[in-house]
């Protein structure tokens, strides 16, 4: 779960331990806290600091939350795990143990990522907006110096995209230097530019987050420059990251 949120970036974070309500619970008072000190245990044998929130539990089990803080520091429930002692009470759920007799289990409530909109919200927010190469909706976008090179530039961004590249052309009638605002201010993490030069050599033109540029690339090794970047998850702001 932890390494779940780390590989999205979120790697500031904390335990919470929701415990029972004394006036609004379910269950069996032993259960409860056989099932709070486990939790508990698994929550300090992560190493992490562990937050009570006495009372803070759903009257049916208590439960752990991991709370995330973002690039400007507020906080964040993400992933959480709950025991539910009413469910298999109200369904009339039960097992046979190793003793041949019938038990009552107990249900565990998993969220990952709770509602996935309010976690891409989250990520919006602590990237705000300048996602991961990886993770960028439009991980690239053509930007040809004239009209004249768009058609070669056309098929460049073709071929990133058979590469799995989510790469577009921007063949808006705009200007190169209105294109390339746009495209900074949209914060696509890499401008694929091409001019007379680039189409010469079949190569092409990065301008990265920070303006800086690597220019001349050769248009295959820049295709498996993106395409390395991506699989390795790395935050590409700048030529050097590259």
């Amino acid at each position: 779960m932890l390494d779940l949120l780390r590989d999205y970036g979120l790697d500031d974070f904390y335990l919470e331990l929701s415990t029972k309500d004394p006036e609004k619970y379910v269950g069996d008072d032993a259960l409860w806290d056989e099932a709070t000190s486990t939790l508990q245990s698994v929550a300090e044998d992560s190493g992490l600091t562990l937050v009570p929130d006495p009372g803070g539990a759903a009257f049916y089990g208590p439960k752990i939350s991991v709370q995330a803080r973002d690039a400007i520091g507020r906080t964040w429930q993400m992933s959480t795990i709950q025991l539910d002692f009413n469910l298999p009470e109200r369904f009339d759920l039960d097992y046979t143990g190793s003793d041949g007799a019938k038990h009552r289990p107990v249900m565990i409530h998993r969220a990952l990522f709770g509602s996935i909109e309010r976690f891409f919200g989250v990520l919006t927010e602590h990237y705000a907006g300048a996602f991961p190469l990886w993770l960028a909706p439009v991980q690239a976008i053509g930007i040809p110096v004239a009209d004249e090179y768009a058609p070669y530039l056309d098929g460049v961004m073709a071929t990133m995209r058979a590469a799995g590249i989510r790469a577009t052309l921007d063949a808006s009638d705009d200007r190169m230097q209105k294109k390339i605002r746009n495209a900074t201010a949209d914060k696509i993490p890499v401008q694929v530019i091409a001019g007379e030069e680039d189409r010469a050599k079949g190569a092409v033109s990065f301008r990265f987050r920070d303006g800086t540029q690597r220019n001349g690339i050769p248009a295959a090794e820049a295709i498996g420059l993106l395409r390395a970047a991506i699989d390795e998850h790395r935050q590409v702001s700048g030529s050097e990251d590259l």
